[in-house]
């Protein structure tokens, strides 16, 4: 079971898996309302390396990015959420907009970012951050139907007009 760290003790921590020869895996994101598209591409980026770190939006971030009705779920419940699937090593929370800053005092060997995303056209800032001091960047395949924006659709279809 993975722990939630302070950017402190997740510095501490990459330098012991660093010391170790132990390669790590990074991603970030909101993981509000934790579904099985969640599960499967945490599974995958956890592949990618000895050991699987998460950056978290926390509530204020993903209330800037998503808007006032989000999150639906509380940073601390998301991150012991998080924490505790098998292939999540450990969760850092973040309040900025991107986990640059994150990746930056981290420098993961491998950003992991899912395939709503590219190099082509469409970025993620932790990806320049990342390949800056030479870490590989992967994209993991997007399913669009195991999507948040998806799940709350299905429930307000299913719930509307009070049916149950």
């Amino acid at each position: 079971m993975g722990r939630v760290l302070s950017w402190e003790a997740a510095r501490a921590w990459r330098e012991e898996l660093r010391a170790a020869g132990r390669r790590l895996a990074f991603t970030n994101g909101h993981f509000d309302l934790l579904h099985v598209g969640h599960l499967d591409y945490l599974e995958a980026a956890r592949a990618l390396g000895n050991a699987l770190c998460v950056g978290l939006n926390g509530d204020a971030s993903t209330r800037a990015l998503k808007g006032p009705s989000r999150p639906f779920v509380p940073q601390e419940e998301r991150a012991r959420l998080l924490a505790a699937l098998a292939c999540v090593d450990a969760v850092v929370v973040f309040d900025s907009p991107t986990a640059e800053a994150l990746v930056a005092a981290l420098e993961p060997d491998v950003y992991v970012k899912g395939g709503d995303w590219n190099l082509a056209t469409r970025i993620p800032p932790e990806a320049t951050v990342a390949q800056s001091y030479g870490a590989e960047v992967r994209f993991l395949p997007y399913l669009p139907e195991h999507s948040t924006t998806a799940l709350v659709e299905r429930i307000v279809r299913r719930y509307a007009g009070g049916a149950r």
